[in-house]
């Protein structure tokens, strides 16, 4: 007697997702927009205490690229790393989102807001301090000029961002200090361009550029950490060793009726188990008659 053993084939192994690259291309642009904020103020904490004689609260961020600064090129590389890494960003989180048609005008906005921060930082103002003479430069004209809208893309950004995320359980950690980093970034600009408190012009506006900068920089570590913003695909279950026989369906016997239901019992009930030998194979078989 010959004994014939069938090898079951083996479950199909979960392949290498192909989203696994692209994942981590994410997660490295994403990182961007931790680094160019750090580096942002980095620059101008590093930049205002190299100041002899003069305190922080007494010159302006742009101010710290002016020629006259010592060292302005700290602030200017400050500048110029800050908007190339929001470009970076900008593209991750619009891909975070789910790409064009889902990502709202955020990742844009941010891109552009990065291009315009790289023009701040080299269109330099003429002095270090306010007092500038009458006769201005045109690229510390354009400097005044390019400064408007990245203010405002300061407070739009997070904003945008925060009714994006609206309804998703996943992101109330981030809605709420991207809404609050807005409101409070608009009321200290507002204080910053009235002339309620000009001693302090300096140090207000740290403030109203720091605080966008970290709800920015919290969203950009989310998606190092996840690498997706949008709710990723579902993770199999576990597969058997083998194929599975389904039983036989179990109906209500009120959805039959009596002769039916008489019949199937019937067909089940007459199922035998019967034993067959094969002599020329020499092998022992065990087969089921009857149907189900």
């Amino acid at each position: 007697m010959s004994i014939r053993l069938r090898r079951w084939p083996r479950p199909a192994q979960p392949a290498k997702s192909a989203a696994t690259a692209p994942r981590a291309w994410l997660r490295l642009r994403a990182s961007a927009g931790v680094a160019g904020p750090a580096a942002f103020t980095a620059a101008w904490v590093t930049s205002s205490l190299l100041q002899t004689g003069h305190s922080a609260a007494e010159v302006q961020i742009s101010g710290l690229a002016a020629p006259d600064a010592r060292y302005p090129w700290i602030m200017i590389s400050g500048f110029a790393v800050l908007g190339g890494c929001s470009v970076v960003f900008g593209s991750a989180l619009h891909d975070a989102l789910g790409g064009t048609g889902r990502t709202g005008p955020a990742p844009r906005l941010l891109q552009a807001a990065g291009l315009l921060t790289v023009a701040a930082g080299l269109l330099r103002r003429d002095q270090m301090l306010l007092t500038a003479p009458a006769g201005q430069s045109w690229h510390n004209r354009a400097h005044d000029v390019i400064s408007i809208p990245v203010y405002l893309a300061l407070i739009a950004i997070p904003l945008l961002l925060a009714r994006r995320l609206r309804g998703d359980r996943r992101f109330r950690a981030l809605r709420v200090p991207l809404a609050a980093s807005a409101v409070a970034s608009a009321t200290v600009l507002a204080v910053f361009a009235s002339p309620a408190i000009p001693a302090w012009d300096a140090v207000l506006q740290r403030v109203a550029v720091t605080l966008p900068l970290a709800a920015s920089a919290a969203v950009a570590l989310y998606l190092t950490a996840r690498g997706s913003m949008t709710p990723g695909p579902t993770t199999p279950g576990p597969t058997t060793r083998g194929p599975t026989t389904p039983g036989p369906a179990i109906v209500a016997p009120w959805r039959l009726g009596r002769r039916s239901c008489r019949s199937r019992g019937a067909r089940l009930l007459s199922a035998t188990r019967t034993r067959s030998t094969s002599r020329e194979l020499g092998t022992r078989s065990w087969t089921w008659s009857g149907t189900t």
